[in-house]
């Protein structure tokens, strides 16, 4: 397994933007399809942007697409969650995780981070 660290989540205004971060561990970062996820309470997890290593193009929910942008740094083992425009109801914790194939399916991701909080106050 690989060893997923967040960081970056706060409390931001309505409109307002954060950038997520998220340190992977081992030595082939940039063969990893790399997905963000984001769970509110009393829902399920759900499925937010995919970064495919093999040059396919990002994949994004429909519900944040225009807004954030998956990115990733090859050589620091990281991947990026830029949130711009932010709206309440984005408010949830967001995970970061890897799969071994092109998925943006949950049961896809086999390593998962600890996670870390979004607010946004209206």
């Amino acid at each position: 397994q690989v060893q997923l660290v967040e960081s970056g989540g706060g409390l931001v205004q309505a409109g307002g933007s954060l950038r997520l971060s998220c340190v992977a561990s081992g030595r082939t970062f940039r063969t990893y399809v790399m997905g963000w996820f984001r769970q509110a309470p009393g829902k399920e997890r759900e499925f937010v942007a995919a970064s495919f290593w093999n040059g396919g193009s990002p994949r994004y929910a429909d519900s944040v697409r225009g807004r954030f942008t998956i990115s990733r740094d090859n050589a620091k083992n990281t991947v990026y969650l830029q949130m711009n425009s932010l709206k309440p109801e984005d408010t949830a914790v967001y995970y970061c995780a890897r799969s071994r194939g092109n998925s943006i399916l949950r049961e896809a991701y086999d390593s998962w981070g600890q996670g870390t909080q979004v607010t946004v106050s209206s």
